[in-house]
């Protein structure tokens, strides 16, 4: 990153609206903002909102403009931030002056970039800016802003607080083998281990729920042809998304949508009806199913209630064994035929939906372990997953060197990997392509 380059970019979604904000971050804002307006940009005062007109090659506009003094803004830079009437014509109009008059456009996420390599936030905390934007429900906002926050940052800090007090005690037992402490040093050390092993293990529980809110909770539905899979998928996200008929094989391919319950995100996939294919397409469309039960957080087996459980019906119950699976009895309005029952199991009426929302009831019960939800901290990045289990492996190396009474220079490499490990997480200890990965994947002008 070019210390000295003063980049502008559109902050706000292309398209028209009520405004659109074009930023400038760098110390040359407030003369490049000069350059395109007769507002006196030194007199202005910081965080004071000003309106003005602003040139452009091909029009005016009125606008309203705000300077943020150094180190006070988001990116600890110089910033200037230009509200203007929304559209495409005039954002780019004033985002090409800018440029014409020695503003460099910014690269995605620049501005969030530089806002961590000055220090006003971490990389997790950057990261809880990426899941807030992306996120499709109220949980997963609530967990990109436990991020943003830094509610991680201050766990991952004290564990490394904690390694370092012990990387303290090992070198004063190596360098003074003399006063015979090594004994008290290393049975206190343990201690430390075990409660950071702990820490991190506890972090560490929290990611398959974190991934469920972040990502939302796939819920695949199986059945045989005609079960009322199609009419299951419309009742559950509320409207006609698939074609209902009464012909066998009507859904050759997968079919997705998704509905909100309780702010968490449900990802619903209707298949193609199992059975014994009478074409190559419909085949392939089966075989597809069958790969799905793999991915799925849960497995909805529709079977027909005005009809006795088939051979198709007993192959779909094989298929999903060892998996998490909710048996829905469907057309209840039919006379009943169906002669079999399960322990999790729900009947109803898709096509009429009737007790469709129990049926999201015993969805959300059945998947989402709510004493995490309340719990405050998730982990949803697969990142920080992948950096707290090798934190783990190499405290418990350190442990198990400890009780094989291996040399303590061992020990205290084993803790340094974890505490580097560790502090991949907040950037303490991240590489430039690390950082230039996660900055990549903001939005221009974020």
């Amino acid at each position: 990153m070019e210390k000295n380059k003063t980049i502008c970019a559109i902050s706000t979604p292309i398209g028209n609206g009520g405004i659109s904000i074009v930023r400038l971050s760098g110390n040359k804002s407030r003369k490049i903002l000069q350059k395109i307006t007769p507002l006196d940009t030194e007199k202005m005062e910081a965080r004071k909102m000003y309106l003005t007109k602003i040139h452009t090659k091909n029009f005016d506009e009125q606008a309203l403009v705000v300077w943020f003094k150094e180190p006070y803004s988001y990116t600890g830079e110089e910033m200037v931030e230009i509200q203007c009437h929304g559209g495409i014509i005039i954002a780019n109009g004033i985002l090409n002056e800018l440029l014409a008059k020695g503003a460099t456009l910014a690269e995605s996420g620049e501005f969030s970039k530089r806002a961590f390599i000055n220090g006003k936030m971490s990389l997790d905390s950057a990261e809880g800016v990426i899941d807030m934007i992306n996120a499709q429900s109220e949980e997963a906002v609530k967990a990109g802003y436990s991020l943003l926050s830094g509610k991680l940052k201050e766990r991952v800090n004290e564990i490394q607080q904690s390694l370092t007090d012990c990387q303290a005690k090992l070198e004063v037992a190596i360098d003074y083998p003399e006063e015979d402490i090594e004994y008290s040093t290393t049975q206190e050390i343990k201690g430390d281990i075990e409660t950071a092993t702990k820490k991190i293990q506890e972090l560490l529980d929290t990611a398959s729920t974190g991934r469920l809110v972040k990502n939302g909770i796939n819920v695949l539905i199986l059945g045989k042809p005609n079960a009322g899979k199609s009419s299951l998928l419309n009742a559950l996200v509320g409207y006609n998304r698939a074609i209902v008929t009464d012909i066998a094989g009507t859904t050759r391919d997968t079919v997705e949508d998704s509905y909100t319950y309780k702010n968490m995100s449900f990802n619903v996939i209707d298949t193609a009806g199992i059975r014994k294919a009478e074409s190559i397409v419909e085949q392939l469309g089966i075989e597809r199913a069958e790969q799905l039960v793999k991915n799925s957080d849960i497995i909805l087996v529709v079977l027909d209630g005005s009809r006795p459980i088939e051979e198709d019906d007993k192959k779909i119950l094989a298929l999903v064994k060892d998996k998490i699976v909710l048996y829905v009895i469907n057309k209840i309005d039919l006379p009943k035929k169906i002669n079999a029952t399960f322990d999790k199991m729900i009947e109803v009426s898709a096509l009429r939906r009737e007790k469709v929302e129990k049926l999201k009831e015993d969805i959300y019960n059945l998947v989402v372990d709510k004493n995490m939800l309340s719990g405050g901290l998730l982990i949803t990045n697969t990142r920080h997953v992948n950096a707290l289990t090798r934190a783990n492996e190499s405290l418990k190396n350190a442990l198990e060197e400890l009780a094989l009474n291996t040399p303590l220079d061992l020990v205290a490499t084993d803790i340094k990997t974890a505490w580097l490990a560790l502090g991949e997480i907040t950037g303490k200890n991240s590489n430039q392509e690390i950082i230039d990965t996660i900055f990549s994947k903001f939005c221009l002008g974020k």
